[in-house]
């Protein structure tokens, strides 16, 4: 039995409403050469020069400029956090080498966890090194995607250990100095930090500084170990949209004798397709900019025509190769797509999306999701859905770094919807094997996917039989989707519980009551839920009903005794005594 009540939850969380801006001009640069290892520069850096006062005074200018201009980046981290860590760099300065301060820098930057604000290693004067392969995460392991012709054994292999560190744990080791925004951003674009010689010594993962790196590698059920040297100067891994492609030096692990459709022209920022076989228009858009032979609106313009002319039953629009760009071009996607009503229905309008959709190409996904009746496919975003973007380099003075720093807040949905990523109603994750015999399951899921009257939007779709009214329509079909393995991306129970404690944390009476009644109903439907008994707990308590408080905040301890809301029950459950 669902209550009246939750009427009330609903409409609070529906009818909260914030003004957007959209001033956006990315310009971001081509994140694959912003995280390669590498320098453009062979000759003598400034870098290797410098006295310890002079890496000092970079730190100090860095920390006062951060507090006087950037101090709206605290939201992730506190300037308590960032000073303590300033101050401890500060004095491992003088035992530090050049390419170990700049990293512990670019970590310090990091914690911002801002995609757009960091140190990238790529830019004059710092000297880093690249090993010649390039990772990427499927979804069984970390495979070696890409490699240049020496090494050739290697291609294709599973990564299993860096200098005999397992690899899970060599990612942990880096972590602290990518810029990441999410864990899809460091799955992308994180992971090849593990190829930089430097970072490799900065972060412990060897104990010198060395040319030489020896991965253990599994391939064909066997296990072995190849030793790869660093590139030099000036020379870096020639990715594109995060991979390697074949040439006469660099060999991609996947089958050459064809491709697939989100590879194919990537020479091209926009390209389409019309699939007769499965009455579907494909569209890959890999950035946010204009060609220079054909405009984005010119583009979707031919796009949106060949669907009306054609039999054309789904539009796939694949935005999982799209780093971004400039974000003043999405307005005719959206309209388009707004516009061919043959195609803005749900069932018949996919958007791939996957953990290199980032930047300018997040907002497009925002709009897509507020616009249109879109059902995302494939994995999370790489972008935060609202977040700090457009950075601006602040350059030290002694060693001439530019340090990239956000300065423009970008909403496209109000605060309460904001969140870590768009997550896809459809997830779909490639694995390597896939990948290397050009199997593309996120496309096909799109193509086969028939669900009659399907909500992309569970919880929208149950707010609105809330505040229609429909109560008992409610009772029969919130259980249904609960267990319905079709709606298994939508966290029901921590969705409702946010809309307990939206009312719970309100304040007033009335309110407390309700999300008293939320809570209790939540228990029902999932009465396993320590998280659920926790709040109720917390509600009584509010009111004053201790004996009400105690029983629950037990029951959520009983369910949760180790755990983070098993403590927090405990925490709350002394206050039943007083």
């Amino acid at each position: 039995m669902i209550p009246k009540f939750f009427t009330l939850v609903f409409f609070l969380s529906t009818t909260i409403f914030i003004s957007q801006s959209k001033t956006d001009i990315e310009v971001y640069p081509n994140t694959d050469t912003q995280i390669a290892t590498i320098t453009n520069s062979s000759a003598t850096h400034a870098s290797d020069n410098l006295s310890v006062a002079q890496w000092q005074e970079d730190l100090r200018f860095l920390q006062k400029t951060v507090h006087k201009e950037y101090a709206f980046l605290f939201v992730k981290t506190t300037k308590e956090a960032f000073d303590n860590k300033v101050e401890a760099l500060y004095r491992d300065i003088p035992n530090l080498e050049p390419h170990e301060i700049i990293v512990r820098m670019t970590g310090l930057i990091a914690s911002f966890k801002y995609g757009h604000t960091g140190i990238f290693l790529s830019q004059k004067p710092i000297n880093f090194h690249s090993l010649p392969l390039n990772l990427y995460e499927f979804k069984d392991d970390i495979y070696i995607q890409g490699v240049h012709k020496k090494y050739q054994n290697a291609l294709g292999a599973k990564v299993v250990k860096i200098n005999g560190i397992p690899v899970q744990e060599a990612l942990d080791k880096i972590k602290p100095i990518v810029n990441a925004e999410n864990a899809q951003y460091f799955k992308a674009y994180g992971i090849n930090y593990l190829r930089n010689i430097e970072v490799l010594h900065a972060q412990g993962i060897t104990k010198m500084l060395q040319k030489e790196i020896t991965l253990t590698l599994e391939k064909d059920s066997k296990t072995f170990t190849q030793s790869f040297t660093a590139m030099g100067d000036g020379e870096y891994v020639p990715t594109h949209r995060g991979y390697v492609h074949q040439d006469e030096d660099w060999l991609d692990a996947r089958d050459q004798s064809a491709t697939p459709l989100y590879l194919k022209h990537l020479d091209k920022v926009y390209y389409s397709e019309y699939l007769a076989e499965k009455k579907a228009m494909y569209v890959r858009h890999s950035r946010i900019r204009d060609e220079a032979e054909e405009s984005t609106a010119a583009f979707y313009d031919r796009v949106f025509d060949e669907v009306e002319d054609k039999e054309v039953e789904k539009l796939i629009i694949d935005l999982r190769l799209n780093g971004g760009g400039n974000n003043y071009l999405n307005k005719d996607v959206i309209k388009g797509i707004i516009e061919t009503k043959k195609i803005n229905q749900t069932g018949k309008l996919f958007v791939i999306i996957g953990k290199r959709t980032f930047s300018a190409c997040q907002n497009l996904v925002n709009e897509l999701d507020n616009y249109t009746n879109v059902i995302f496919v494939g994995e999370p975003t790489a972008e935060n859905i609202n977040f700090w973007g457009d950075n601006r380099p602040v350059t030290l003075p002694n060693t001439g770094i530019n340090v990239s720093l956000s300065y423009l807040w970008w909403q496209d949905k109000p605060a309460l919807e904001n969140g870590e990523w768009i997550a896809p109603s459809l997830l779909v994750t490639m694995s390597f094997e896939e990948y290397a015999s050009n199997q593309d399951p996120v496309l096909e899921a799109a193509l086969n996917f028939d669900v009659p009257d399907f909500k992309p939007k569970p919880m929208e779709y149950i707010s609105s039989l809330f505040i229609s009214g429909q109560v008992e329509k409610l009772a029969v079909e919130l259980p249904r989707m609960i267990h319905d393995p079709n709606y298994a991306f939508c966290n029901f129970e921590t969705e409702l519980n946010q809309k307990g404690n939206l009312l719970l944390q309100s304040g007033r009476v009335p309110e407390i009551q309700a999300s008293v009644q939320v809570f209790a109903s939540i228990t029902q439907l999932f009465p396993n839920s320590a998280m659920s008994y926790r709040n109720l707990g917390e509600a009584y308590l509010k009111l004053g009903a201790r004996e009400n408080a105690k029983e629950s905040l037990q029951k959520a301890i009983s369910l949760d005794s180790d755990g983070a809301i098993g403590q927090s029950a405990r925490e709350l459950l002394t206050q039943t005594t007083k």
